[in-house]
């Protein structure tokens, strides 16, 4: 009994590892409708106004200004073009500041285990979760180019409630597209992205402000996919 539990255990695991290289497959070459965090977002809105819909509308990776994709890297990710979906000096240099405060303060994730996080799974931190997301960002960065990656992450990355993509965030706090965002711009929204409901409704924070600086000055020294 124990052995047949143990290998339907091992059948659906297998599975579920099977769905979701087909999306990753699929999304090579189409892009995606809805992620989990999309999902999950309109299913919070909802609990309050059932007619809400989510802001989002993807544009293609030669429409987006190239501030915005310098921001965006150099905020989450400064070593997007050089590691293979794991960045081990930054999670080296989380763990050594989560230790030093006693907490949780510092997560040292990619550009690809972001990515790999958001169109599947949940924001839970348990784990099991981590260990998906590992093995999602080793599909990802196996089957995509860097550009089809970037290009995916500003799609679907959310930037305040129920606002989703670079084009949504370029028209929710700027009335501009993604293709007309300038440098100052960028590091704003580039700031916004590790809590962006809070910072939808507190854009003069003086954290949010410190980290647009930060980033402003350092958007100049990454690569990104042409």
């Amino acid at each position: 009994m124990i052995k047949r539990i143990f290998y339907y255990g091992l059948l659906a695991l297998l599975l579920l590892q099977g769905w979701y290289l087909g999306h990753v497959l699929w999304w090579m070459q189409f892009n995606p409708g809805e992620t989990a965090f999309m999902e999950a977002g309109l299913e919070r809105l909802q609990e309050k106004r059932p007619q809400a819909r989510l802001k989002h509308r993807w544009v293609e990776y030669g429409h987006i200004s190239i501030h915005l994709k310098r921001a965006v890297v150099a905020a989450e990710d400064s070593r997007f073009i050089a590691h293979e979906g794991f960045d081990w000096e930054g999670i080296e240099k989380a763990v050594e500041k989560n230790i030093q405060k006693r907490r949780f303060a510092a997560g040292g994730s990619t550009i690809s285990q972001q990515l790999a996080k958001n169109l599947f799974l949940s924001a839970s931190k348990n784990p099991l979760r981590k260990a998906e997301e590992a093995l999602i960002t080793v599909m990802i960065e196996t089957l995509w180019s860097k550009r089809r990656i970037l290009e995916v992450y500003l799609n679907v990355i959310e930037w305040g409630n129920g606002v989703y993509g670079a084009e949504a965030a370029s028209q929710r706090y700027f009335g501009s597209t993604a293709a007309s965002i300038g440098p100052g711009e960028a590091a704003h929204l580039a700031a916004m992205i590790p809590r962006p409901r809070y910072y939808e409704t507190h854009r003069s924070a003086p954290g949010l402000l410190k980290r647009q600086g930060i980033i402003a000055e350092r958007m100049w020294k990454v690569s990104v996919p042409r």
